[in-house]
């Protein structure tokens, strides 16, 4: 007799509903941690270096939270096999959580316990998307199981150093996550932007490129391999402008001027946008006109914030019934995460002198953005589908 699933509820009917969620919540939390800490209002022992733990939390909790719902969700349209729900799905999401308070309990639990709880997240994230694309016999689609093994092994060069193991391996370990979410976010792009541009826009056509797909990528593996090998100067400019003017290319063919007027189209154009500044930031940072904090908080919370918010407003209201159209308070969300880039990554270069306040009212910016997410979508994805249909 097969046992009643204990969690059963709508939240834990497909991916993107529980780590939507959870992603929107740990944007909140983690930010007011963060901010604590850096203002030394809040003291903590702590299994990372305060820097460290920001670094790790935003791109392994946040970020890697986003990833998961929107590979176990997408997975399940292109092969047409169900992925983990219900009591399954609830342990993938205990485990992620677990990873986030561990390491408040250093000290008390051993360090290699931590280490490997947080660590275990990625490889049983990829085990769970790779069975339906192994069903299905969609083996093209395996590339998405060796960019989730490649941050998993960031996670774990990070780890090395943490537990004494290595020295100076953090850093790297930091620099492959990045590269590989912005990669991701790239080859992403190349499947949601023209179909989510063609779906909103009645009677628009956009051009698919694979050649201008493949260079996008390859243009950004470039500039990130010579990062992590640590190579500046001429060549990383270089590389960098390249990778600026094929993005451009790519993201002009697919625009058109009525994006504009899309609230769910607009912000991952932006979100885009951000990106390629990173790549224009990089090439001045390989000079030292600007500093590379900034080239990097322009991929991370311009590009990497901005489309993981328009992705999970747009995937949320498209796999509940709902009708695509973002709400008020969520415009105003995506207005104010822009913002938030815009006061972090941007205006500490015309205003040096103001970079504390500019810091503030950047961080505010980007709780408030995301406190709308969550009074907006934690109702939708907590709730079952208005039309009666599973998911």
């Amino acid at each position: 007799m097969k046992s009643q699933p204990i969690f059963d509820y709508p939240l834990f009917a497909l991916g993107f509903r529980a780590f939507f969620a959870l992603a929107g919540f740990a944007a909140l939390v983690l930010i007011v941690f963060w901010n604590a800490l850096f203002n030394g209002t809040l003291t903590a022992e702590h299994y990372f270096p305060d820097s460290y733990w920001h670094a790790h939390e935003m791109l392994l909790g946040y970020a890697v939270a986003v990833i998961a719902g929107f590979l176990l969700t997408a997975v399940k349209n292109w092969t047409g096999k169900p992925t983990v729900t219900g009591d399954q799905l609830a342990g993938l999401c205990l485990l992620w959580l677990y990873g986030r308070i561990l390491p408040f309990y250093a000290g008390e639990l051993p360090d290699a316990l931590i280490a490997a709880v947080d660590f275990a997240f990625l490889p049983a994230l990829a085990y769970q998307v790779s069975k339906p694309i192994i069903q299905a016999k969609q083996y093209r689609n395996l590339f998405f199981i060796g960019l989730i093994l490649l941050l998993a092994l960031g996670n774990g060069l990070i780890h090395v150093e943490m537990l004494g193991l290595q020295e100076n391996t953090a850093t790297t370990g930091i620099q492959l996550v990045v590269a590989t979410i912005i990669i991701l976010i790239l080859i992403i792009a190349g499947r949601v932007f023209p179909f989510f541009t063609e779906r909103a826009i009645p009677g628009t056509l956009t051009i698919k490129n694979p050649m201008l797909d493949k260079l996008s990528v390859a243009s950004a593996v470039i500039v990130f391999a010579l990062q992590l090998f640590d190579i500046s100067g001429t060549v990383l400019a270089l590389a960098a402008i390249v990778a600026v003017v094929v993005n451009i290319v790519r993201l002009s063919i697919w625009y058109v001027p009525r994006v504009i007027y899309v609230p769910l189209l607009w912000v991952l154009y932006a979100g885009y946008g951000w990106i390629v500044l990173g790549f224009i930031l990089t090439a001045l940072s390989a000079y030292s006109i600007v500093l590379p904090s900034l080239a990097l908080h322009a991929f991370t919370l311009g590009g990497i914030g901005v489309l993981t918010l328009g992705m999970m407003a747009r995937v949320s209201l498209g796999h509940t019934g709902r009708a695509l159209k973002a709400s008020n308070a969520i415009v105003i969300a995506f207005a104010l995460l822009n913002a938030a880039a815009l006061f972090r990554v941007l205006l500490p270069i015309a205003m040096p002198g103001w970079y504390e306040n500019l810091m503030y009212v950047s961080t505010l910016s980007w709780l408030a953005a995301f406190s709308l997410f969550i009074f907006v979508y934690a109702p939708i994805l907590s709730s079952a589908r208005p039309d009666g249909q599973d998911g």
